[in-house]
């Protein structure tokens, strides 16, 4: 297919746009290298060398001589997997933005049915969501910086997860610090690509794909905000970003595409003014990282020494003729005193290595925060008011990165599942009230560090309605208990504990069983009054009978 001068331009400029954005960060992928090399020694990236192939099965733990880091990485994912993203839990629910459409049954359980549907495929067998969200994590702990790409199925209607290594992928922001675009950078054969967008290839492609299928060619996949968007248009455009697939090799445009969400969830750990990219936990112990590398090198060549020691002989010395097997009897190794004629070089402390050792483990594992989860492990006697302290403690610390997370990864990620679910027809029709409230939500994390944020409300409140029981119980005066509104306290604490609404009753059921309890006190009182009333009724008809003889 010849491409027209147009889109011959177009491709020209975004190759251009990416090569910009791959300029900003030379001195992030110095950085990275040095992290992949000593902490995901299986997947050492080659940031600065734009996906150069490397031969498969080469030897890359040339740079680890000490796992600890390693291994902190890997519990740092777990941790952040458990806490924020828990499988076996409900983390999330969709509320509407407007309170007073929350109380309405109907939105509840449309809401409650939709969130449902969101785990459903989230988790899916063929969605793979779980073991590339972990990825995600591991790559938020080493280079401060993760991508998730989602986007439906091809064959059958669900979701699609994809997380993209940070050698492949490279992004800006827009004016209000969002990020707005991304370019990925990736690798695939002649044959590939003529199997994905056939004789839009262009000659030379399609020549390869025939001739040498196996060659590997550079590819980008650019998306940004559409500036020529048509919101007349149901079509690609008149969808938000635009989608451009591009061959570095000949500068062609391959396809041209839409989508109304960005397909990209990137999030970051830490970010500082005037970076793109985020910073890591492993980044700020790199230092240390290195300096126990080092130490553990020095310790095995000490620990050598011990084992198989360096022998010290008299020029004279028989060391030459010794017998090293067990039982072995070597004549002239000691004088007529008794003395050894041979002695074992000097190694030092190896006790002083193994603490400096241990301090520097002791940094890797706070900063990926493996020694905050061990507390409740290294002293199991702990009263359940100690347990709530650490867990109040746990809860202040991974405050700002909890928050970050929900606002630049999770809440995105949300946004465009919704909107594929929505596309594919496979959300419930939505209630009326909330079509006209045109359907805006906001979420309500429910996982277990949020929870745990929350749970100093609750308990709070429990504490304070302990004490006013007591009050009761001492002045036997109810009263103090009119200060809480238990129709609004139970709905909030159920909904902070994670409670599905349809464990709940309606507000129209919660009227019909006190309506009822009403009528039942009524029907009782009027029992155990009638027999009293019929006794009155019986004296007053003999007095009566009585005054008219």
């Amino acid at each position: 297919m010849i491409q027209s001068r147009a889109d011959q331009e177009l491709a020209a400029s975004v190759i251009k746009e990416f090569n910009q954005a791959a300029a900003l960060r030379g001195n992030f992928e110095t950085h990275w290298q040095e992290i992949a090399q000593r902490m995901i020694p299986n997947e050492v990236a080659y940031f600065n060398a734009f996906n150069q192939q490397r031969s498969q099965g080469e030897k890359r733990t040339q740079f680890v001589f000490d796992s600890t880091a390693a291994n902190a990485l890997k519990n740092f994912a777990a941790i952040l997997d458990s806490l924020l993203t828990p499988r076996n839990e409900t983390w999330h629910q969709i509320q509407a933005s407007d309170p007073s459409l929350n109380k309405r049954r109907d939105v509840q359980l449309w809401m409650e049915e939709v969130n449902g549907l969101l785990f459903k495929y989230r988790y899916a067998p063929n969605a793979n969501f779980a073991s590339h969200n972990q990825k995600n994590y591991r790559a938020l702990g080493a280079y401060g910086t993760g991508t998730l790409f989602i986007d439906e199925l091809t064959r059958e209607k669900g979701l699609r997860y994809r997380y993209i290594h940070l050698a492949q992928i490279y992004f800006m922001e827009n004016h209000q610090g969002l990020v707005d675009r991304a370019y990925r950078y990736f690798p695939m054969t002649a044959r590939q690509a003529y199997q994905k967008w056939g004789d839009n290839c262009g000659p030379e492609i399609c020549e390869k794909a025939k001739s040498a299928p196996d060659t590997q060619l550079q590819f980008i996949h650019c998306v940004k905000p559409r500036e020529d968007l048509d919101v007349t248009r149901s079509d690609y455009r008149g969808m938000r970003f635009v989608s451009y697939y591009i061959s570095v090799q000949g500068q062609i445009l391959l396809s041209e595409n839409g989508y109304n969400t960005f397909p990209y969830a990137i999030s970051r750990y830490e970010q500082f003014d005037n970076e793109v990219y985020g910073r890591s936990p492993a980044m700020d112990v790199l230092p240390a990282v290195k300096t126990l590398n080092e130490q553990k090198k020095a310790l095995l060549k000490q620990a050598h020494r011990i084992v198989d020691p360096v022998l010290l002989t008299h020029d004279d010395g028989v060391a030459d003729a010794f017998d090293f097997r067990p039982g072995s009897i070597n004549a002239g190794g000691v004088s007529a005193q008794g003395q050894p004629l041979v002695h074992m070089l000097p190694t030092g402390n190896i006790q002083a290595g193994k603490e400096t050792m241990d301090d520097e483990r002791k940094i890797i594992n706070d900063a990926f925060l493996v020694n905050l989860f061990q507390i409740l492990n290294e002293t199991p006697t702990m009263t359940a008011t100690e347990v709530m302290e650490r867990v109040k403690e746990k809860s202040i610390l991974l405050a700002p990165t909890i928050g970050r997370q929900h606002s630049e990864y999770l809440g995105p990620m949300i946004d465009r599942e919704l909107d594929l679910l929505a596309r594919q027809g496979m959300l419930p029709p939505m209630p009326r009230a909330l079509i006209e409230a045109q359907g805006h939500y906001k979420m309500q994390y429910s996982s277990p560090i949020t929870r745990s944020q929350k749970a100093e409300e609750v308990a709070g409140m429990m504490r304070t309605l302990e004490n006013t029981i007591n009050i009761v119980n001492a002045t036997q005066d109810p009263s103090p208990l009119d200060n809480f509104n238990f129709d609004k306290i139970l709905p909030e604490v159920a909904t902070i504990q994670g409670v599905p609404y349809h464990w709940m009753n309606s507000v129209e059921d919660i009227k019909k069983i006190r309506d009822q309890r009403a009528q039942d006190k009524q029907v009782q009182q009027a029992t155990q009054v009638a027999p009293g009333a019929a006794a009155m009724i019986s004296a007053q008809a003999k007095q009566t009978a009585a005054n008219k003889q």
